[in-house]
């Protein structure tokens, strides 16, 4: 009866082995790329690749060892010692060295995303993180952010939220939105991130993007978005009770018709964008 229920362990443990594998393998977890950034995605298949293996080779060995060295009439009683100092060693600095391995890799690669200089022709664009919305900026037709100034901030209006200073020749032309985010298909996008009170973090899953917004700081990073579209934008940090109700809209448009939007009305800047929009990704 122990070697049958021995037996049927192995076959269950084989059996869910096998499915698991053939739905992870067959189901493509992660959003479309839709940005230049693949080598995140190649990592991601090598960690899952080496993972993978390991916990097929572990569970097959567990179900084969339930089944061979289940009761059975004659069996010898399983010998017991305290330790084994050499296997232990042996276990322990190879799997610490298989994480090393994936630690100084993550490690280049998010050195060479954050620290590769942006290309002059880039898109400027800021991104304001607030208790609980985006606010997105362009500099409008002169290419230049007007000052800011958070003693200014107020509800009254986009411009407002993050406290633009009116007074500024630079800031009448800045083009300020809540939510939304228009950027052009093919281009370098430079996009500066901020935060008016708590961490927050932008995060656009199909480009592969995911920076901290920290109160007092300016970051940068630049990405090219490679296909048209409406995508989403998302905040990857708990920010509060309204967290959950953090996300914008993230549009990929045509360069010619982002350019005349720019060059026009700034209050026409979303309606100019908004008209051409495909269906939603």
């Amino acid at each position: 009866m122990a070697k049958l229920q021995g037996l049927l362990f192995g076959l269950a443990t084989l059996l869910l082995v096998v499915l698991a594998t053939f739905y992870f393998a067959a189901v493509d977890w992660l959003p479309p790329l839709k940005s230049e950034r693949g080598a995140i995605d190649r990592s991601i298949a090598v960690t899952l690749l080496v993972t993978g293996i390991v916990f097929i080779v572990t569970n097959l060995l567990l179900g084969y060892f339930a089944w061979r060295y289940s009761d059975a009439p004659g069996a010898k009683p399983a010998s017991y010692w305290h330790d084994n100092p050499r296997l232990e060693w042996t276990w322990t600095l190879v799997t610490a060295g298989i994480m090393a391995i994936f630690l100084f890799n993550a490690l280049g690669l998010w050195a060479q995303i954050l620290n590769r200089p942006a290309p002059a022709n880039a898109v400027v664009v800021e991104v304001t993180g607030q208790q609980f919305r985006w606010v997105v900026r362009y500099p409008g037709k002169d290419g230049h952010f007007g000052k800011t100034d958070p003693l200014q901030a107020s509800g009254d209006n986009e411009k407002a939220y993050i406290g633009v200073d009116t007074s500024d020749p630079a800031s009448a032309d800045d083009i300020v939105l809540v939510g939304q985010m228009y950027v052009p298909q093919g281009r370098p996008l430079l996009v500066k991130i901020r935060s008016t009170d708590v961490i927050h973090s932008f995060f656009l899953p199909n480009f592969r993007v995911k920076q901290d917004a920290m109160p007092g700081m300016t970051i940068d990073t630049w990405f090219i978005p490679k296909e048209n579209g409406d995508y989403e934008i998302a905040c990857a940090e708990l920010c509060g009770l309204g967290h959950y109700r953090m996300r914008g809209e993230f549009h990929v448009v045509d360069p010619a018709l982002f350019d005349r939007a720019v060059a026009g009305d700034p209050e026409a800047f979303e309606k100019t964008l908004s008209a051409p929009q495909s269906a939603s990704n």
